[in-house]
């Protein structure tokens, strides 16, 4: 029988066929695990042959985020056992519950997973090594509150690597991203993935094919950790722009999204997690240098190894800067009081250019805007994140529009609503995507640089 696989990735598509489909398309590295639970209907046997055996059964609770009912266990375990006349390679069963007869009598030709699933603030992954359940493998997964939360599967993990245990161990939730990616440099076994055509059986599972991309089936111990922190960060693009550059140059870093948005956690986690490179965004740009001891607004943070002094940068500013020096120069409506807002007014002023800046807390009237005449416009409100979000300010944009020849906007999406209308303005515009091309590119540079050690 062979081992598992690095990768188990659930099959949650809406329909067999579709499920069917995605695991065929499965390469040998990664191991569907067939959801009864999600298919109640099916016979389990047949499912079971229609994947060749290759697969990991597992009929989940919905007190454990499946759909099973907890008030019929008997049922449950019924359910399995016709999956086990199927003869899978791996079968899934809770860590607790003994193991039944017609189970016990396949363990020549199935092996087990054990499972537990604990409640949010349960913390007892230590003491359930020293009493393991009979099985192959073993699987613990608790609930991320704070992100520093991470760190403490890393001792268990490099425990069991160190005794040949497959195990693994690791959080729920956007907080526990890193526990799922770097399984293998902590000494997991395995780690869980989501289709890349389907959606996510748990809070924070990331696609196959993200975890392929970032290697995580090849990191070691010796790997440095670098991220963007802030709150939201999981549709960062930062994640593809570093990896294939740290990849391309022979770095042993991992770029991941940290969610957090109070500067005391993130202070923690980044000690816990010994984080050697980061960049920052809202709403951390501020709080977070201040916290550490360095003058913000700062995007980026550097250092050689855990403990050692940080170093910081705006590479937000070097971007903007770029930018500015090819704008029609001028009188400049700046969006914004957060600390983009603050790096734009910094670079804006250094070279020049007169600045009058709008924000809720400093509200301005269309006639001024009219009178100030402003030929560049800059965006660096966070209006534009969600799809539903206007342009900010309609009114002062169209007291502007008479006299505005350009404008800027910091939003990375495409298509905003400042965009749609800058474009329909007929101004030059400079989209967040270019900005953060150049940003992230300075950022780059720093951190394969200057980054070194291990996690």
């Amino acid at each position: 029988m062979n081992a598992l696989p690095f990768h188990v990735v659930t099959l949650t598509h809406p329909g067999w066929e579709e499920a069917l489909a995605c695991a065929k398309r499965l390469p040998g590295d990664a191991l569907p695990e067939l959801r009864l639970d999600l298919f109640p209907e099916a016979d389990p046997e047949a499912l079971v042959d229609a994947l060749r055996r290759r697969c990991l059964v597992t009929c989940r609770r919905v007190s454990e985020g499946g759909r099973w009912p907890d008030e019929d266990p008997e049922g449950r375990l019924t359910h399995l056992a016709k999956a086990v006349k199927g003869r899978p390679a791996w079968l899934d069963l809770e860590w607790d519950l003994p193991v039944p007869e017609e189970i016990q009598a396949a363990r020549t030709h199935v092996r087990l997973l054990r499972s537990i699933h604990v409640p949010p603030g349960v913390f007892d992954l230590e003491a359930r090594l020293q009493r393991l359940p009979e099985g192959e493998a073993f699987k613990w997964v608790g609930w991320a509150d704070r992100l520093e939360d991470n760190a403490r599967l890393r001792p268990a993990l490099a425990w069991a690597r160190d005794r040949g245990l497959a195990l693994s161990a690791f959080l729920m939730g956007p907080k526990g991203i890193p526990s799922r990616a770097l399984q293998g440099a902590w000494g997991g076994a395995f780690t869980y993935a989501a289709p890349d055509d389907g959606p996510a059986a748990a809070p924070g599972q990331l696609p196959l094919a993200t975890l392929q991309a970032w290697r995580c089936a090849r990191l070691h111990p010796g790997h440095g950790l670098c991220g963007v922190i802030g709150d939201p960060v999981l549709h960062s693009r930062g994640p593809a722009f570093h990896n294939p550059r740290f990849q391309r140059a022979f770095k042993d870093l991992l770029y991941l999204p940290l969610a957090c948005g109070e500067a005391g956690e993130a202070v923690a986690a980044l000690e816990a997690l010994g984080v050697l490179g980061l960049s920052i965004t809202a709403p951390l740009k501020l709080d977070l240098p201040q916290a550490l001891g360095l003058e913000g607004p700062l995007n980026t943070l550097w250092r050689r190894a855990p403990g050692d002094p940080w170093q910081g940068a705006n590479t937000d500013a070097e971007a903007f800067g770029q930018a500015l020096s090819s704008l029609v120069p001028g009188p400049v409506l700046l969006l914004g009081a957060g600390g983009v807002a603050r790096t734009s007014r910094a670079s804006l002023e250094a070279a020049g250019r007169p600045v009058l800046q709008v924000s809720r807390q400093r509200p301005v009237t269309p006639g001024e805007v009219a009178a100030f005449g402003p030929v560049g416009l800059v965006q660096a409100t966070s209006l534009g994140m969600a799809p539903e979000d206007p342009a900010p300010f309609g009114d002062l944009l169209e007291a502007a529009r008479p006299s505005a020849r350009w404008a800027v906007e910091w939003i990375y999406k495409e298509d905003t609503a400042f965009a749609l209308w800058a474009r329909e303005a007929g101004l030059a515009l400079v989209e967040g995507s270019a900005l953060f091309e150049a940003q992230a590119e300075a950022q780059s540079r720093r951190f394969i640089e200057g980054c070194g050690g291990a996690l």
